[in-house]
């Protein structure tokens, strides 16, 4: 989907620095991977909590940290979701949470690039997500907010995700490689 899919995007505010929380009943965190080799499945997180501070004129004094509970993981399958849980997986009773803290942030225009350590299964690595500034608006509750969606590829192997099944005809059931999708509103401090 492009921003062309949806009306055009409000901007309310021309600066939109600030202090803000993530609206999570209004933002995704989401996953897709590709299953058997011939289609994708799609997950996200139903539980998360997350703030960012935003610096419209020196983008790299921006922060974001964001905290996922692994359990909420959702995938519309019980008997999936409940895999995705045990220790084949997240092993959510040993590694309860999964994290993001920003170490950098650079801005051009509306296209942001956030830089940050992201924590699954007790291992940290180094990931850049590219955003998309998708507007601001003062809402009818008089919050003011703004959106960003952001995507990008991940290899499950470099937080030791590892678990797979061969297929007889070549290839396996769940692939290395796992795209991240974030649609994020967030609500500016007061």
């Amino acid at each position: 989907m492009t921003q062309q899919d949806f009306d055009t995007p409000t901007s309310a505010i021309d600066d939109i620095t600030g202090d803000y929380t993530l609206d999570v009943s209004h933002s995704r965190l989401g996953f897709t991977a590709r299953h058997a080799m011939v289609t994708k499945v799609r997950g996200q997180f139903q539980d998360f909590a997350g703030t960012a501070h935003v610096d419209a004129a020196n983008p790299s004094s921006s922060s974001v940290h964001v905290t996922i509970q692994v359990a909420s993981v959702d995938t519309g399958s019980a008997d999936r979701d409940g895999h995705l849980k045990s220790g084949d997986f997240f092993d959510v009773e040993s590694n309860p949470e999964i994290t993001f803290t920003s170490t950098s942030v650079e801005r051009d225009g509306s296209d942001w690039n956030i830089t940050g350590d992201l924590a699954i299964l007790g291992t940290t690595k180094s990931v850049t997500i590219p955003f998309e500034e998708t507007g601001s608006a003062q809402d009818p509750f008089g919050n003011v907010r703004i959106g960003f969606e952001g995507r990008t590829t991940i290899s499950r192997k470099d937080w030791d995700l590892t678990w797979n099944a061969a297929l007889e005809t070549g290839g396996v059931l769940v692939s290395d490689k796992i795209v991240l999708e974030f649609d994020i509103s967030a609500i500016k401090n007061v």
